[in-house]
């Protein structure tokens, strides 16, 4: 469908002849065409741009939220730090109490052994004493059961009662010299 240029001119030529352009009626049509579509680009124009300002203003509030989040976070972050570090120094102290108190009990625990030993050691010396006192006592018992069978045989052996009676207090006598 090529025109040719013939057929153009001669299609100007008969335009032409008709009379001037805004007689004709394609004239008429463009311009309620260009009309039609000024009108009704105004209220799409609108519609489009309210569409576009509520769009944007619901991702200036989405911005904002995340931007609300993100301080929040942040915030919680550094409360969340500030508590772990506190916990960490809280720990630190307690583990240093306790290796204190613990220094301070086996300390106290030593002293305590050696009290107890001084003790014990000082209750031996004592029943060691009683058992040599009570040992010299039964030493004495039996001397003195054997003195007194040995004068009673030298009694009964026709000794004059004042030599026997001599011989006894002598032995007497000797006997604590004896046993001291």
């Amino acid at each position: 469908m090529l025109i040719s240029v013939a057929q153009a001119s001669e299609g100007a030529a008969a335009h032409a002849a008709s009379g001037p352009f805004w007689h004709a009626p394609e004239f008429w049509v463009a311009i309620a065409f260009f009309v039609m579509v000024g009108a009704a680009m105004k209220p799409v124009a609108r519609a489009v741009a309210s569409a576009l300002d509520l769009r944007a203003e619901k991702i200036k509030n989405r911005i904002e939220d995340a931007q609300k989040l993100k301080d929040d976070a942040q915030e919680m972050l550094a409360t969340y730090q500030r508590k772990q570090r506190e916990a960490l120094k809280e720990a630190e102290d307690i583990v240093a109490h306790a290796r204190n108190e613990a220094d301070r009990l086996a300390k106290q625990a030593a002293k305590d052994l050696e009290d107890t030993l001084k003790r014990r050691e000082q209750q031996a010396v004592e029943r060691i004493a009683q058992a040599e006192a009570k040992a010299i006592k039964e030493v004495r018992d039996i001397v003195v059961d054997i003195a007194v069978q040995a004068a009673e045989k030298a009694i009964a052996g026709n000794l004059p009662a004042s030599a026997a009676k001599a011989l006894i207090d002598g032995s007497i006598k000797d006997i604590g010299a004896k046993l001291n």
